[in-house]
């Protein structure tokens, strides 16, 4: 039994090198800075206090470095995922109360479990169904509503939260005469700054953490300036100490009124992970990211951070970035990163106590507005009609009803796009392309020979109940297209990888009705499950063994004998076995 398999960290410890050390002291203490403003301000977004940002940033992390095969990924809180949770858990609680806490930290063992039974059973495959139109239209228009709840911070005025963007727009510019000006100057430098260093940073390939100056620049100008005297609301006491082992409250109440929302996050959060995880891989040839093992990371690392006070975290898109950058090389990074969160809950939680809340809203609202992705929108809309309309209908449904309701409709979109292309799939009439036995779509090239007794179609799909009656439909239209002269149709059955009952059951009648008609019909390239099974329920005796050839010339040949026009050729025309070894 391989250990390292399951436990990822006794692989690359053991062959650790010193030249890796100075890298991921670097990279780790990169990251840490940056995870300190970022975590307070995402536990803020979830709805929570700011000392649980700092929690999740923490226990996470050391988890996922010994268990995850992505060795540059950086795991915490993220914006989406915090988004959500509000989203979920306002619904049964007010934000900041005991309950509302409570719920948060269930959730993450809830999403934790059913990450790490994906991973266990190997069932990653299930978040396919989150297409990139529904992400990207649902993560569109959650940066908006992330960004506009942020309002209330930026302005220095009280407005009640919603998930609506049309009450939001209505809050904020009602309360346009209320604003706190001082508050309001703060938090608009404070994006300014951010911005700026985000442009440097580019620019000459650097790694300032724009998040932690803006912090220190709100905390000195308070401070200076005596600002929370005149009405800046600062974050105040953040209690300190390392978070306290507790197992969550578990309840058949709370479980069932959260578990659409679990669901939701472990999905999205397992995607934004093996994504980022992924493209960082791939400038590393010295490992393979391995998407189960890192559903179970991320769920144990959800697990275990729920008995620690944690809320959902997963890894995320800038702070990896920033890990990779700044010469990550192994999990050690994580650990020192974690490190330093910890330093920080032990005996520096004092410092922060005049960080103004509308810096903590300028860094929401820059990382935010950041997933905003206009290329891809575009890019549909001159390529892909249907994806563009289901990332819309995403982003409307998410922008005016609801988060949650956003994410339900895009996979209902997702999975009924998936069932309307299957029952319409791909058909394609073949002709030869200038005697070379070769065969073509017809509307893709030009002077392909065609033979006005032979139809040569191609179905581009497996055969089952939901496209059983196009493939009736598509003969029955192809045959009264052809006219009279028709004897022969050759299906190439090379793309039809499955039937069921129902698809066996149309093809005897589509082959009786043909026959009726005196026409023919012969099967090409039938690969070896389907000849199984039309084998063992007779499917292929009915139709005649004699009427399955290995490719579209032998069948043209066979029937060409059969019409007395030729004789064999020395190669010998072959029908198609049914045997399993072939």
């Amino acid at each position: 039994m391989n250990l390292a398999k399951f436990l990822p960290v006794l692989d690359w410890l053991p062959n650790y090198q010193k030249e890796y050390l100075k890298g991921d002291i670097s990279a780790g203490l990169t990251v840490g800075i940056m995870l300190i403003p970022q975590g307070m301000a995402y536990a803020i977004i979830a709805g929570l206090p700011p000392v649980y940002g700092l929690y999740a940033a923490m226990i996470p992390q050391i988890i996922y470095a010994f268990l995850g095969t992505a060795r540059q990924l950086a795991v915490g809180p993220v914006a989406m995922d915090s988004l959500l949770v509000a989203a979920g858990v306002s619904m049964f609680a007010k934000g900041g109360t005991e309950e509302y806490i409570l719920l948060a930290v269930l959730i993450s063992l809830m999403m934790g479990v059913m990450q790490l039974a994906l991973g266990v059973f190997r069932l990653g495959f299930l978040v396919n169904f989150l297409s990139r139109p529904v992400i990207s239209g649902f993560t569109s228009a959650a940066a908006f509503i992330i960004g506009l709840n942020q309002l209330k911070h930026l302005m220095g005025v009280d407005l009640p939260r919603s998930s609506q963007i049309h009450d939001l727009l209505y809050y904020a510019v009602t309360a346009i005469p209320e604003t706190h000006w001082a508050t309001f100057a703060v938090g608009f430098v404070g994006i300014l700054l951010i911005k700026s260093i985000k442009t440097i940073n580019k620019k000459y390939k650097k790694a300032i953490p724009g998040a932690l100056v803006v912090v220190i620049f709100g905390i000195l100008i308070v401070m200076g300036l005596n600002l929370d005297a005149q009405g800046v609301k600062i974050v105040k006491e953040i209690p300190d100490g390392l978070p306290s082992f507790s197992f969550p409250a578990i309840t058949a109440e709370r479980i069932t009124n959260l578990l659409p929302i679990a669901a939701t996050i472990a999905l999205i959060a397992f995607m934004e992970s093996i994504a980022v995880a992924k493209a960082t891989q791939a400038k590393h040839k010295d490992y393979e990211v391995d998407a189960n093992q890192e559903l179970i990371a991320l769920g144990a690392s959800n697990i275990v951070g729920s008995f620690f006070q944690c809320y959902p975290t997963t890894g995320g898109f800038s702070r990896t970035a920033v890990n990779d950058q700044a010469g990550a090389k192994t999990g050690i990074s994580a650990l020192i990163s974690a490190f330093l969160i910890g330093l920080t809950l032990l005996f520096l939680t004092p410092l922060f106590y005049y960080l103004p809340k509308a810096v903590l809203a300028s860094v929401i609202m820059v990382a935010v507005f950041g997933l905003i992705d206009m290329d891809y929108p575009k890019f549909l809309w001159k390529n892909k009609r249907d994806e563009f309309w289901m990332l819309l209908v995403t982003f409307i449904v998410t922008l005016t009803v609801g988060i949650r309701e956003g994410i339900f409709v895009g996979v209902a979109l997702s999975l009924g796009m998936v069932i309307y292309r299957s029952t319409r799939p791909h058909v394609a009439e073949l002709g030869e392309f200038e005697d070379t036995g070769e065969f073509r779509n017809v509307d893709r090239f030009e002077n392909l020979k065609q033979r006005k007794e032979i139809l040569i179609l191609r179905y581009d799909a497996q055969l089952y109940f939901a496209n059983a009656n196009h493939f009736r439909e598509t003969i029955q239209n192809a045959v009264t297209q052809k006219g009279e002269n028709l004897k022969l149709i050759i299906v190439n059955a090379e793309s039809i990888h499955s039937m069921d009952s129902t698809a066996l059951n149309t093809l005897k009648e589509v082959v009786l009705d043909l026959r009726e008609k005196e026409i023919d019909i012969y099967l090409t390239g039938v690969i070896g499950p389907v000849r199984d099974i039309l084998y063992k329920t007779g499917v292929m005796q009915e139709i005649g063994e004699g009427n399955f050839f290995l490719d579209i010339p032998f069948a043209l040949e066979a029937f060409d004998v059969q019409q007395g026009g030729s004789q064999p050729s020395k190669r010998e025309y072959a029908t198609q076995s049914f045997h399993r070894e072939n």
